[in-house]
């Protein structure tokens, strides 16, 4: 009787190899697609929430058919002088102590990257530090809701970009509520 010695042929241990070879291949590509597109989960929870405050910024502004500095803005029975128009009046800025934005309509093409520096700034107009790479950018525009007549909300789009790619896009309306319609 004559035994056998047990083990692999060539074959067996070239098609194992390939085998391992291609299996770790698809784990490395997985692991690089996770890596690439979680670039880094702060810097998407920065622009988000750079995106989040400006919204409620420009939610908090009145919404009005005068423009604020109008003396009729809050009465019915005097027409405007100074109808309010989207996009910021001659003179205003968002950091303006004088003329600052005073409505929503205000915020309308508002862009960080267009000011000198660019970035994100405090609300005196300082830039923070660690925001110089995130830019911010606000759309104003008549939206069509359910029971609310024409021309009487508006939808505020808030557009953030970041590093690495980062972006983040935040939504919300406002209707008016001024006694001048």
């Amino acid at each position: 009787m004559t035994s056998r010695a047990g083990g692999f042929t060539l074959i067996e241990l070239v098609v194992f190899v390939s085998m391992i070879g291609i299996a770790l291949g698809g784990v490395l590509v997985a692991y690089d697609y996770a890596a690439r597109d979680s670039a880094d989960p702060i810097v998407k929870k920065q622009a988000l929430a750079i995106a989040e405050s400006l919204l409620e910024e420009v939610q908090q502004m009145p919404f009005t058919v005068c423009d604020p500095d109008d003396p009729a803005v809050f009465d019915p029975a005097t027409p405007c002088a100074m109808a309010e128009a989207t996009g910021p009046e001659a003179g205003e800025s968002r950091y303006s102590a004088t003329t600052p934005f005073d409505n929503v309509n205000d915020y309308h093409g508002y862009d960080t990257a267009l000011e000198a520096p660019p970035g994100i700034k405090d609300v005196t107009g300082a830039p923070i530090a660690g925001l110089r790479a995130y830019n911010a950018r606000v759309t104003v525009g008549n939206a069509a809701l359910p029971g609310i007549p024409a021309g009487e909300a508006l939808l505020i789009t808030v557009d953030v970009t970041g590093p690495y790619n980062v972006s983040a896009r935040i939504e919300g309306y406002r209707t008016r509520h001024a006694p001048q319609l």
